[in-house]
């Protein structure tokens, strides 16, 4: 097995705020910042693994600084870790006020990936990091991989108590 270099999978996509991406208060609506975080991260995903890839969790989700109609959003995806058939990537998204070209981190999370064919396996055995971001955020993967274990195991009670019965299909007495 070989390594891989975690800036061979690096996506950088920019996106202007327009007035259809705003909430009710005049700030890029949450759902459209994680559909362009799924986006990003699913294409960095596959540089790895070159197989179709399921979004099996994201954690760690910070809306650190709104986004605003003047702006524009810079998202960054990069592999930060790896096991046999699932990966982590890392995503922020950099605003920039694009009248004062001011700079900020306005969101960050981890998103885990899973090449649903039980058969396959990442074909690396190393990830090489370059920068000293990839670095820090790569030493944290094995501690939040164990983090994210203990929490789907701790997950099946809440599982077992979640009704899926619909209110208004309820029998009456």
């Amino acid at each position: 097995m070989s390594a891989f270099n975690c800036q061979a999978s690096l996506v950088i996509t920019n996106q202007r705020i327009f007035t259809p991406d705003l909430n009710e208060h005049g700030t890029v609506f949450g759902g459209k910042i994680l559909s362009v975080v799924d986006n990003s991260s699913s294409v960095a995903a596959m540089r790895l693994t070159r197989q179709t890839v399921v979004t099996a969790t994201l954690d760690h989700i910070a809306f650190r600084h709104p986004f605003t109609l003047t702006q524009s959003m810079c998202a960054e995806s990069y592999i930060t870790g790896f096991g046999k058939r699932s990966l982590e990537v890392f995503t922020k998204i950099i605003g920039e006020d694009l009248t004062t070209s001011e700079r900020f981190i306005g969101f960050h999370c981890f998103t885990t990936f899973v090449v649903p064919d039980a058969h396959y396996e990442i074909p690396y055995s190393t990830l090489v990091t370059t920068t000293d971001e990839q670095r820090a955020l790569s030493a944290g993967y094995a501690q939040r991989q164990s983090q994210r274990r203990t929490e789907r195991e701790g997950q099946q009670a809440l599982l077992q108590a979640i009704d899926v019965d619909l209110p208004w299909d309820a029998k009456q007495d």
